[in-house]
């Protein structure tokens, strides 16, 4: 499994961003997917995952602000992500997980959040 994120960007404060994460390979395999983030001096993050069935989850910073969607067949997952605030800024990296294999990532993708 190898998988591209794409997306990332500057975006003002109170703005809107939109990031995506193809995978390719064995997609199939693919039981969850989603992305984490690292600040500087911070440890990384689970910002939200989502399954195969489309249960997701959230990290409490982003809920209410964050939205993450998946497509099966396409093995693509995206995060749109709304009212940004500079706390967001951070390298975003997209994974899949395949049971009993483990995690896959893709590089990471920067997000700066800035007026």
């Amino acid at each position: 499994v190898q998988l591209q994120a794409s997306g990332g960007g500057l975006v003002q404060p109170g703005g809107s961003l939109r990031l995506s994460c193809a995978a390719s390979g064995s997609i199939f395999s693919i039981y969850a997917m989603g992305w984490y983030r690292q600040a500087p001096g911070r440890q990384r993050e689970l910002v939200a995952s989502i399954t195969k069935g489309g249960n997701a989850i959230y990290a409490d910073s982003v809920k209410g602000r964050f939205t993450i969607s998946r497509d099966n067949a396409k093995g693509t997952v995206h995060l749109q992500m709304g009212s940004l605030n500079p706390e967001d800024t951070a390298v975003y990296y997209c994974f899949g997980t395949v049971v009993a294999a483990g995690d896959y990532w893709g590089q990471g993708t920067q997000v700066t959040v800035s007026s």
